[in-house]
């Protein structure tokens, strides 16, 4: 079949299979669950794999899923990828109500994709077509959240690192992969003509690193002897006004973000706060940058402590890096959702995200693609977050991922040859882990 017939022909069969794909998304939106926690939508998607009879690998960094599928050669090998977690909002009308976690990211939409690229190509046959494999992979805790019950994961060996993608890096998930697809959802927007752009496609994002940070002061009666403790959260004060004094350093170009929260202010109201616990990122552009502005936010925390005598301690831990774009993976989306929505509909970005993706990580070692689709309405990460265009959201998504797999894989696979060939990788699997244990070492 030539490149056009066959993306006809998955198409329809996501098409055929539309109200099930659709089911799994808004399934999973209703049933929200935080980072290495997702049972229950790993268990959602191994019940399609299975209804599909793709076989399939699970518990992989706790709840991930690995389902490989088999082209006439194995030219190239693809990873499609959705992410299976949430973020929290306790506010939202389906917040879960035990740990306020909710869909107001989008993930159940990368997930209900990745399972309409299996539908798509699993019916249709058309892998036989195909001169590389595709290996569908749902993917944990992409939202770096809950840092210190992560950490604590990471100490007892459960885990390597906070995100699923850097899990599965160092699992080995990613050795023999060539280059990774998916997308992430988002609203749509009005051009300067006047257009509704229900699609980006290029651009990066922010990079940034994590921070545990405790505060140790000594406990006393805040009413009858205050002069007798040390207060932590009088420590955590300074030392957060003091990384606000460092805010007119960061340079403009390095996109330098701190946005801590305090998770734990002391225990009670009259005992003075000894026990004072903050998460935060540092995020920015570019690594040298982070690693600078890390440096001054480190000092600011120490001096919070200093000035009242109390003690601190600050974990570093790896954090995402800056998301790096495949002009020509670029382009073949672009013309794929095109051809779906629009010519109008769709729009290149050439500017860096405020926001930050273990995907980024994953753009270091292979070509690496990661577009925004629209559907969503309601601002991200909040209560009002909803899917508002579940064609858009779903099925659309499903069939530009799809596509774009097609392309890559059909012809012998040259197009895809010619991107890993033209791909020189910014770091090898052993220079990131590496990289990652000197950070913390230091």
């Amino acid at each position: 079949m030539t490149r056009e017939e066959l993306k006809k022909k998955v198409c329809e069969a996501i098409d055929a299979h539309a109200a099930e794909i659709i089911e799994l998304g808004e399934s999973i939106f209703a049933d929200p669950e935080l980072g290495y926690k997702e049972f229950n939508a790993a268990a959602k998607v191994k019940a399609i794999f299975d209804q599909l009879g793709i076989a399939y690998q699970d518990q992989i960094g706790v709840t991930g899923i690995v389902a490989p599928l088999k082209g006439n050669e194995s030219k190239l090998k693809i990873a499609v990828m959705g992410e299976l977690d949430a973020v929290v909002a306790p506010g939202h009308r389906l917040a879960n109500p035990e740990t306020g976690a909710a869909h107001s990211c989008g993930h159940n939409a990368q997930v209900a994709a990745m399972v309409g690229v299996a539908f798509g190509l699993q019916t249709s046959g058309i892998m036989s077509e195909l001169a590389g494999d595709v290996v569908l992979m749902a993917v944990p805790a992409e939202e770096y959240v809950e840092i210190e019950y992560r950490n604590e994961l990471r100490k007892a060996g459960t885990i390597s690192f906070l995100g699923g993608k850097q899990e599965f890096i160092k699992l080995g998930i990613m050795d023999d992969i060539d280059m990774m697809v998916m997308h992430h959802l988002s609203t749509n927007s009005i051009d300067a003509a006047g257009n509704v752009i229900k699609a980006t496609v290029g651009g990066g994002s922010n990079g940034f690193i994590g921070k545990l940070i405790r505060y140790i002061g000594k406990e006393a009666h805040s009413g009858g002897a205050p002069h007798m403790g040390i207060n932590a959260l009088n420590a955590a004060n300074i030392g957060l006004m003091a990384i606000h004094a460092q805010r007119e350093t960061f340079q403009d170009p390095d996109h330098i973000r701190v946005h801590p929260i305090i998770t734990k202010g002391g225990d009670l109201v009259n005992v003075v706060p000894a026990d004072v616990r903050i998460e935060t990122y540092v995020r920015g552009m570019n690594m040298d940058a982070i690693l600078d502005a890390s440096k001054k936010v480190n000092r600011a925390l120490r001096a919070g402590a200093y000035a009242v005598g109390a003690q601190v301690e600050i974990t570093e831990l790896p954090g995402y890096l800056p998301r790096q774009n495949v002009e020509k993976m670029t382009e073949l989306m672009m013309a794929n959702i095109a051809a779906l929505v629009g010519d109008d509909h769709v729009a290149l970005s050439t500017r860096e995200g405020g926001g930050s993706t273990d995907a980024g990580d994953i753009s270091y070692l292979m070509p690496t693609l990661h577009p925004y689709i629209g559907g969503a309405e309601g601002r991200g990460h909040s209560e009002e977050y909803e899917i508002a265009d579940k064609e858009l959201a779903y099925i659309v998504s499903s069939k530009a991922l799809a596509m774009t797999v097609i392309d890559l894989l059909c012809d012998g696979a040259a197009i895809g040859l010619e991107i890993k060939a033209a791909y020189k990788p910014l770091l090898t699997k052993q220079g990131y882990l590496d990289m990652w244990a000197e950070f913390i070492e230091k």
